[in-house]
């Protein structure tokens, strides 16, 4: 549906977006996930109207996006800051944009109805803004961006201002919302949970470039670059050189790894936290003394540290443990569950 190739742009000597392409599917909740500065925001600019790229197209139904004035397009931006009018009511900031096409009353109220029952806000239609909370305000802005009925829905950072109660609980109203009224959402975030609950795929974005675009699944499982590797989720990195059955690493030997790479590239290999096992002396692949133990409700996270490394290697195990601070330990790990990735 909507189709991005080889968009970049730049502000003076600074290079917000370098050569994106992109292509999100009809009805699809894509997210664009990356750390602050890096040029998700300006591509989300870009689609809105608010900016124009210095190279490269966007197509929306095979059609030239670009070419349209911000207010000709099929496309909302929600803000994150919300932007509601604090003078008007619940029902007329959600029917301000309609009024601006100038629909007939009857049409609006049907729609602005419609919309308030679908985001649970019939019974506020005649509150203001500040006589709402962080989440209902936000339910708000939201009727207000999809009661226009866009193509493309963007959103931007939308549930950074809630806290982490009413966030959880907004996150499944955003993807029920999505499913129930058939937009396609493009979501920009900063935070790995929220991208992984909310989209369908995540484009993980990196100094202006796009690194890996994938399910959230195959993202987590199969990180193809470093910088994924460490950016989604926890990961214990290892440094050497791919071999037939994982990594040949310096000072520690040869851990286990799926390794599809050629014998001696230079590579790293990245095992998630809850793949490591903690295992009795003398089993594992590597064994260390425990550094640090953190009890989580549900998970404990276990730092040991093994000679040889910098870093200590992080485990984390369902329910309390019973390792002690101080203790020696084995660690081991499948190799399936080691992603080997070129350095």
């Amino acid at each position: 549906m909507l189709k991005i190739t080889g968009v970049s742009r730049r502000f003076g000597d600074v290079t917000a977006l370098s050569d994106v392409s992109l292509e999100i599917r009809q009805g699809e909740f894509f997210a664009l996930l990356g750390p602050s500065g890096c040029g998700k925001t300006t591509l989300l600019r870009i689609l809105a109207g608010f900016e124009s790229p210095d190279e490269g197209t966007v197509t929306l139904d095979g059609d030239d996006l670009l070419g349209r004035a911000a207010h000709r397009r099929p496309v909302n931006l929600m803000f994150q800051s919300y932007a509601l009018f604090p003078h008007m009511t619940v029902a007329k900031n959600v029917a301000y944009g309609l009024e601006r096409e100038k629909l007939g009353r009857a049409e609006i109220r049907r729609r602005v109805d419609e919309v308030l029952e679908k985001v649970g806000l019939a019974a506020m239609a005649g509150r203001k803004p500040q006589q709402l909370s962080g989440g209902q305000r936000q339910r708000v802005a939201l009727a207000r961006a999809i009661v226009k009925r866009p193509r493309l829905l963007l959103l931007d950072e939308p549930l950074s201002a809630l806290d982490k109660k009413v966030r959880a609980e907004m996150q499944l109203e955003l993807k029920r919302l999505q499913n129930e009224v058939g937009i396609t959402f493009v979501v920009v975030t900063h935070d790995q949970e929220e991208a992984m609950s909310l989209a369908d795929r995540i484009a993980v974005f990196n100094a202006g470039g796009v690194e890996q675009v994938d399910a959230p699944v195959e993202l987590y499982e199969h990180p193809r670059t470093p910088f994924v590797a460490g950016f989604v989720g926890a990961n214990n990195i290892f440094e050497g050189r791919a071999c037939s059955v994982g990594l040949a690493a310096e000072e520690l030997g040869i851990l286990p790894g799926n390794s599809g790479l050629p014998d001696g590239t230079s590579a790293l290999l990245a095992v998630r936290p809850e793949r490591i096992r903690l295992d009795d002396q003398g089993k594992g692949v590597l064994s260390g003394e425990v550094v640090d133990v953190s009890f989580y409700g549900g998970i404990s996270h276990v730092s040991v540290q093994v000679s040889g490394r910098r870093q200590p290697v992080l485990v984390a195990t369902q329910g309390a443990t019973q390792v002690q601070t101080g203790s020696e330990v084995a660690l081991g790990w499948a190799e399936g569950d080691g992603v080997l990735i070129p350095q």
